[in-house]
Formats: structure tokens, sequence, C-alpha cells
């Protein structure tokens, strides 16, 4: 950024002045130069060339100490109006006001040149700062681009991995209930165990449908932030018993172990969302565990909390996955599930103000554990 151009020393301009602030001075002084020393002259004289300094710098802050210098020695150093000079009182006192003006008219040209320099250097730093705030607000805004394209990506990425889910999921027992159904329906001579057996798979897939698409819209509300637990007393004993009751086909392959203590504490919870983070751990644990194996599900009372953990015998979670597995559509190894249930645990759990984590399982496999607050009714 150039500076101004009236901040630029103009000699000519500054002598012009100088001339005649010399000429006004000297005039408004002479009717008086009888009755005061040379000294007054002499001071007076010298704001000319200050003048003609801060205007013109230092050339012509000299050339007007030589017009002041001539007005001094014309107009109040008798004989008046003629260059000679008759004492050496006079003399000197011409050459100390010459040097005098000269020193002063130098010193606050280089003054007034140090004032420019700073000023042309305070709007050059203005103008940096300017610039810098302009290229941060630059930057600033490219990364909000790159973190909305970094959204969308995101987004397009988990709308994918949803078609896919729906696709797999939904399709499967889809099918199952399409094949049996059309099979009922040609009149298939079967019996009455297998046409029992075939009922039961009817509502099992049925059942596993209505889990995943409760899933599905639990991730929505999530993700559009109104999951708001309604909170009341809930007693995990029988909250288990009914899960275990209504999952019971999940466990024909597999034993379930309940450790639920009597005396547990109600808890503070909303109970048809901590009835999903129970059918979610207890699915995922079922078909994780190898046939003739067995799914715990206990609980105990700590600190104002309960923690409620579900093991399972399979091959267990490695140490690196064990943070990614709980993002969405995030599936463990050789997992076939839609990758949506352990993502909905951990935000309802969350939501109650616990936790949720899984370790290693003392006897093989996985051990899921979360942990919800006590009732304080």
């Amino acid at each position: 950024m150039r500076p101004h151009p009236s901040r630029y020393p103009a000699p000519g301009m500054g002598l012009l002045v100088g001339t005649l602030l010399c000429a006004g001075t000297t005039a408004a002084l002479v009717p008086f130069r009888a009755r005061v020393t040379v000294a007054t002259p002499a001071l007076v004289l010298v704001l000319p060339v200050v003048a003609a300094a801060i205007l013109g710098g230092r050339i012509a802050a000299l050339c007007t100490a030589g017009v002041a210098a001539a007005a001094f020695n014309l107009a109040f150093i008798a004989p008046y109006w003629r260059p000679s000079i008759a004492v050496v009182d006079d003399a000197v006192a011409l050459a100390v006001f010459l040097s005098v003006a000269m020193t002063v008219g130098t010193l606050v040209a280089e003054g007034a040149d140090r004032r420019r320099s700073a000023e042309e250097r305070a709007e050059e730093a203005q103008a940096l700062h300017a610039q810098y705030e302009a290229v941060v607000a630059e930057r600033e805004r490219l990364a909000g681009e790159a973190a909305k394209l970094s959204i969308l990506e995101q987004v397009d990425e988990q709308r994918a991995a949803l078609l896919r889910s729906v696709s797999h999921d939904l399709r499967t027992p889809l099918a199952t209930i399409r094949a049996v159904t059309s099979d009922l329906r040609a009149g298939a001579d079967y019996d009455d165990a297998t046409r029992d057996d075939l009922l039961d798979l009817v509502g099992d897939e049925a059942e596993r449908l209505d889990r995943i698409v409760s899933n599905l819209l639990s991730l929505s509300r999530i993700e559009a932030g109104a999951l708001q637990p309604d909170r009341q007393a809930v007693a995990l004993e029988e909250l288990v018993a009914e899960r275990v009751r209504r999952l019971a086909p999940l466990f024909r392959q597999v034993r379930l172990q309940v450790d639920i203590p009597a005396d547990l504490p109600l808890l503070d919870a909303d109970y048809s969302q901590l009835d999903q983070v129970v059918t979610n751990l207890l699915e995922n644990a079922a078909r994780h565990s190898p046939q003739r194996s067995t799914v715990h599900i206990g609980a105990q009372a700590r600190q104002g909390m309960v923690e409620v953990w579900v093991a399972d015998g399979g091959i267990g979670v490695a140490a690196f996955d064990r943070t990614r597995i709980f993002e969405p559509f995030r599936r463990g190894e050789g997992s076939a599930s839609s990758g949506v249930g352990l993502a909905i645990c951990k935000a309802i759990v969350e939501a109650h103000g616990g936790t949720i984590d899984v370790v290693a399982n003392p006897g093989g496999g996985a051990r899921f554990r979360f942990t919800v607050p006590v009732h304080r009714g």
C-alpha cells in the first residue's frame, strides 16, 4: 500500500509557506523593534523555519533559514534595510540565529520524516493485518466448505450403507415369509408339526423385521436429535424376563443364562428404549455365539448406577475395533447385521447418562457392558 501523496515532503510548498511567514512575521515585528531586543524577532523568526521543515523537509527548512536570517539582518540589525553589519555583536547574533534556525529546521524535518515513516509503516501493518484477516476468513470459508463436503460424503456413505442394510436385512426375512406363505397357500401337504414349525418361522421372521424397522426408526430419531428418554422406574428383572420370552427363538441353538439379583434397585430409564438396548445386545450375542455355547446376561448395582452386561462365546471383538464398533453401519468381523444396533445402544445409554463399552469375556468371546442410573423415588 503506497502512502497518500500529501504525506510526501513538498520542498516548494514548504519554502513558499516559510518565506511568506518570514515576510509576515517581519512586517508584524518591525513597528516594535525599538522596544524589544534582537532576541525576540530571532526567536519568532525560527517558527517559519519549523513550518517549512514540517511541510517541505530539510531542504525547505535550510532555505527558509537563509530567508529568515536575511530578514533578521535587514529588519532588526542596524543599519536597517542594508546587508552590512556594524558591530561584532550583531554579526555573532546573526551567525547564532542562522545556526539555530538551520539546526532546528533540520531536527524538525527529520522528526517529520520519522513521523511520516511511522505512519506509512502503521498503514502497511494495517493493510497486512486486513489481508491476513481476509486470508483467515477465506481459509475458514474453505474449511467450512470442506467440512460440508465431508459431511455430505459421510451422509452418502451412510445412505449407501443403509440401502445395503435394507436390501439384505429386510429381504432375508421377507423371502422366508414369502416362501412359507406361498407353500401354505398352494396347499402343500404338511403334517401338523411341520405346519406349526413353519408358522413359528413366519412369526420369528416377522419379529425380526419388527426389530430391524424399530432400529432404523430409532436411528432416524437419533440423527434428528429427537431421542429424549421418558424416564420412569423400571424393574430390570421383569424387563429381561419379558425380552427372553419374546426372543426365545433366537436361543434355540445356544443356552441363555440370566443372573439378575432379586434385590437389584429400580432403574431410572425409558422402558421402551432400555428394552431396545437389551434386545439388540441379546440378539447380537445370539448371532455371534457358536452352537451349544452359553450367553450370559447379568447386572449389579454400584455407586448409584446399575451395570448390565451381556457376554457371548463368539470370536470376540479386536482391541482396535472396540470403539469403532459402536459407530453407525460399522459391522464386526463376520457379522451379517445392519450395523445400527450397537450405535443405537450407545445413543440410548448416553442419553440416560450412562456409558457402554465392550471388553474381552474371561471365558472367551465379548462382554458388552452398559450403565443406567438408579431410580431415586
